[in-house]
């Protein structure tokens, strides 16, 4: 038995695949991939794809990048983990120290008060450390009653019953009700789709006002709210209203309630600056970040917190303030080494800046593709992208579920060497931030012969 055929039965045998209705994966042909080299992802037959979603957004400088290569290298010559449960490693104090220093620069006029990182290994996992953190924090504060939280709808914030709780993505959590936390759930600034049937900006922010009413007549119950600033990433690439993002973080302080910006998605460049919540000026209470950190090298995570909320946690042994949270994992020196190297080459090569160019493609491409008979939408921000393919445009009928349309647009994009990963009826766009200007036209130019032929 060739070694090609081996590995494709012994995957169908033996892995059951996150998001992916294994009875359809064990009769198709699964792409294997065996080697990485730039925006480039090569499978075991050799043939060559796009990484179109930076295998699922979290490469940055692309594949095989040297520094990342040298930087995990140079770290396994000298230690590959250690707990942080007692102990502590050099990288993971390098790293923090730089992140707290990056995200106080980025935020000039107006500087970030985000002052302690706490590590953990993926973006749920960042989530469920800002909500545990928020809870206790307000019992060490004598605010017992604040025990639930305010979330949007579409919302995604992890697979983890915490962050499920907190999420609004109702095929993907509906199912896990019964297991969930408490939450208030406001309307998503889906414009396209609004809940109250209205036009921005005629609307005067409607979805706010909703969010505003909740706080008013709850706030003594919730903790914090949780959101991801800009990009509703996973509930289709729906980008917030200008000034969306600045009016929650004023409610926020205005009934005393915490703000986590849950960036996993949005940070390091995807928006077109280092972190989202810089579009609009606002310094979140705690900052969630993973993917991008190490540029889609190894698992890591971070929750950023304020001075106010680590203080919170001091006193005595007895007084028993400690946070009871950590992971095996934490401060992993491997990966904090990856995510220091990552961030050089961010300074290096000025990756953010750089990549205003392909933005501007990107841009002129969905205005080009809007006029297509069942494009229903565009929306972007930055190198995050998503197509919204409807049946009918004028009524904005989408299509049903079980049509597949978004996968049937993935399957050509793939058969013509792009992999990307659609979001139900959404074509996802989102690139590593390194591509050069001809891959991304490459890309596109297979985008939309997909959404044409199918």
């Amino acid at each position: 038995m060739e070694d090609k055929q081996y590995l494709e039965e012994a995957d169908r045998k033996f892995i059951w695949h996150p998001f992916t209705q294994m009875k359809e994966w064990e009769q198709a042909q699964p792409v294997i991939i065996e080697e990485g080299r730039g925006c480039h992802l090569r499978d075991i037959h050799g043939k060559w794809y796009l990484d179109g979603v930076s295998s699922l957004w979290v490469n940055i400088h692309g594949h095989r990048k040297k520094e990342i290569d040298d930087a995990i290298k140079a770290q396994l010559e000298k230690i590959a983990h250690t707990t942080m449960l007692g102990l502590s490693n050099v990288p993971a104090i390098q790293l923090a120290e730089r992140l707290v220093n990056l995200i106080y620069s980025s935020f000039i006029p107006h500087p970030s008060s985000l002052s302690h990182v706490f590590y953990s290994d993926n973006g749920s996992t960042s989530v469920e450390v800002s909500l545990k953190m928020a809870f206790q924090y307000w019992r060490h504060r004598g605010y017992e009653g604040k025990t639930s939280f305010l979330c949007l709808d579409n919302a995604y914030h992890g697979d983890t019953l915490g962050a499920v709780s907190v999420g609004g993505v109702d095929i993907f959590h509906k199912t896990f009700g019964p297991l969930l936390l408490k939450t208030f759930r406001a309307p998503s600034p889906y414009c396209y789709r609004c809940e109250f049937g209205m036009s921005c900006p005629e609307c005067g922010m409607a979805c706010l006002g909703k969010m505003e009413e909740i706080l008013m007549n709850h706030h003594h119950e919730i903790a914090a709210v949780i959101l991801e600033p800009l990009v509703q990433a996973a509930g289709g690439m729906i980008i917030s209203p200008s000034g969306y993002l600045r009016g929650v973080r004023d409610l926020c302080s205005r009934y005393n309630v915490l703000m986590i910006a849950d960036e996993v998605a949005t940070g390091f460049g995807r928006t077109g600056k280092m972190f989202a919540s810089e579009h609009e000026g606002i310094v979140p209470d705690m900052l969630c970040l993973s993917k991008g950190i190490t540029g889609g090298y190894l698992p890591l995570a971070v929750t950023v917190t304020n001075n106010e909320i680590y203080n919170a946690f001091l006193g005595e042994f007895r007084d028993l303030k400690t946070f009871f949270h950590g992971h095996s994992y934490t401060g992993n020196p491997l990966a904090c080494a990856a995510a220091l190297a990552c961030l050089d080459i961010f300074e290096r090569e000025k990756t953010v800046y750089n990549m205003r160019q392909a933005t501007e493609v990107l841009e002129a491409w969905l205005k080009d593709i809007a006029v297509l008979p069942h494009v229903g939408d565009i929306r972007s921000k930055g190198l995050m992208a998503g197509v919204e393919l409807v049946r009918d445009k004028s009524s904005k009928e989408p299509f049903a579920w079980e049509e597949k349309i978004g996968w049937r647009v993935a399957d050509y994009a793939r058969d013509h060497g792009v992999l990307i990963r659609p979001l139900g009826n959404v074509i996802v766009i989102m690139p590593p931030l390194s591509i050069k200007i001809e891959e991304l036209k490459q890309m596109l130019n297979v985008l939309r012969s997909a959404m044409e032929e199918i």
